[in-house]
């Protein structure tokens, strides 16, 4: 296997500095998005793009983070019963995934996927679980192998409790 956790050199946040240009994950609205919005959202403040930058300057994968809810009726029965009656329920949405082609099967998208979670439990802000909406099943095994759980009418659509986040970063 190439690559190996020492060539990461850090995540961060999107800037006007990083070349997107050579981005290509295969996935062509990801690869698009990236190249073209992603920092147009990010100056808006729709959302947070950060990217996993190696040692060498390349850009490896991104991921998005901004605010979202879930309307308490999509979460399955047990959990929607321990919650306050509130019509919407504060979450964190992971947007956005991806790794390049040149970099893919490495454990980068498990790295930027517990970046993302790591910054989301260290957020001030309330959230209750963090959001995903897998672009293909294949997206929703990775998700779920991670501990997430579907939404129980919307199968592509994924989530995990903070509080379940919480423990893994004790």
């Amino acid at each position: 296997m190439e690559g190996k956790a020492t060539d990461i050199q850090r995540v961060e946040a999107l800037g006007a500095h990083h070349d997107r240009s050579s981005f290509a994950s295969g996935a062509e609205p990801l690869d698009r998005y990236f190249r073209t919005q992603a920092g147009q959202e990010a100056r808006k403040r729709v959302a947070a793009p950060f990217v996993l930058v190696l040692a060498d300057g390349s850009i490896a994968g991104f991921y998005t983070l901004s605010a979202t809810a879930i309307h308490l009726p999509e979460l399955p029965d047990a959990i929607a019963r321990k919650l306050p009656r509130y019509p919407l329920i504060p979450a964190t949405l992971l947007g956005r995934l991806a790794v390049d082609q040149r970099h893919q099967g490495k454990g980068y998208g498990r790295f930027l996927l517990a970046d993302a979670l790591y910054r989301a439990v260290r957020s001030e802000i309330a959230s209750f679980a963090v959001i995903v909406d897998a672009k293909d099943q294949a997206a929703r095994r990775f998700y779920e192998r991670e501990s997430f759980l579907s939404f129980p009418e919307q199968p592509l659509k994924l989530f995990r409790a903070m509080a379940d986040i919480e423990m893994l970063f004790r």
